[in-house]
């Protein structure tokens, strides 16, 4: 590429002398790169890091255990309200997404698609893990009295506020680092539990509903498929039995439950 480039402003410089009249590398199509697969945990590694945040503070544990059991995009996660979540019936809806620009700060969008308005049932150490933040976050909205924004997120700056989007990715990469563990990003995790349910033999529909793609072909086409030694997933009208391992701290079960809002 940087050799055509160096030719083609040879040719432009030809063309204002008047040497030549065209340039022939604006023809050329340069073919796109194979794709890198995209760097993900495995089995053994989330076991492991899953382990290791069970001493980090809970507002950031509960992230990131709620990233690798539900496969939800990081604005998903963000945008994630206390009302959004049934503590009768274990689910957890996504109905709207956090985002940032520069230009317009920590701002609420809708999701990415119609069809990434989803609910899905989670374990009941999941459920309890955010009661504990839940009553973390009432004990401190008392601590700070009328210094608390009230924004119902459940991830939130220390005043009640909407989190920025990347603090969740530096406080990670320093979580690794102080670890001398593997750094992934955080959209690794969605990758991970997508290739989870595909090396559990999950048919790509269910897949692609409980991703939120707007179309199976979205699911398909994307890299999924990392290698892990799972266990197969067993598949019912109402969805899938996830990812069984022998050690309890990735004993992935949550009960994949997917109802379009």
């Amino acid at each position: 590429m940087h050799h055509l480039s160096f030719i083609s402003d040879v040719f432009s410089y030809a063309i204002r002398m008047g040497m030549v009249t065209d340039n022939p590398c604006s023809r050329v199509v340069v073919p796109k790169g194979e794709a890198k697969e995209k760097e993900i945990y495995s089995i053994e590694e989330m076991g492991t890091l899953l382990k290791l945040l069970e001493s980090a503070p809970l507002k950031y544990r509960a992230f990131f255990v709620l990233a690798a059991y539900s496969g939800f995009r990081k604005g998903e996660l963000l945008g994630l309200e206390w009302k959004d979540i049934d503590w009768e019936n274990s689910l957890i809806s996504v109905r709207r997404t956090s985002n940032y620009t520069k230009a317009k700060g920590i701002y609420t969008d809708t999701t990415k698609t119609k069809k990434s308005q989803r609910s899905q049932r989670f374990q009941d150490h999941i459920m309890s893990m955010l009661k504990d933040l839940k009553a973390e976050q009432d004990k401190e909205r008392m601590r700070l009295g009328n210094k608390w924004v009230e924004s119902d997120r459940l991830f939130v700056k220390w005043n009640g506020e909407p989190i920025n989007t990347r603090t969740h990715d530096g406080w990670f990469r320093e979580f690794c680092q102080e670890h001398n563990f593997k750094f992934c990003g955080i959209h690794s995790f969605r990758h991970f539990y997508a290739s989870a349910l595909i090396n559990a033999n999950v048919d790509v529909a269910t897949v692609s509903a409980v991703l939120g793609h707007s179309v199976i072909g979205t699911t398909v086409n994307t890299r999924y498929g990392h290698t892990h030694p799972v266990q197969p997933y067993s598949i019912t009208k109402h969805g899938s039995e996830p990812l069984n391992n022998a050690d309890r701290s990735l004993s992935i079960q949550n009960t994949i439950t997917v109802i379009l809002l």
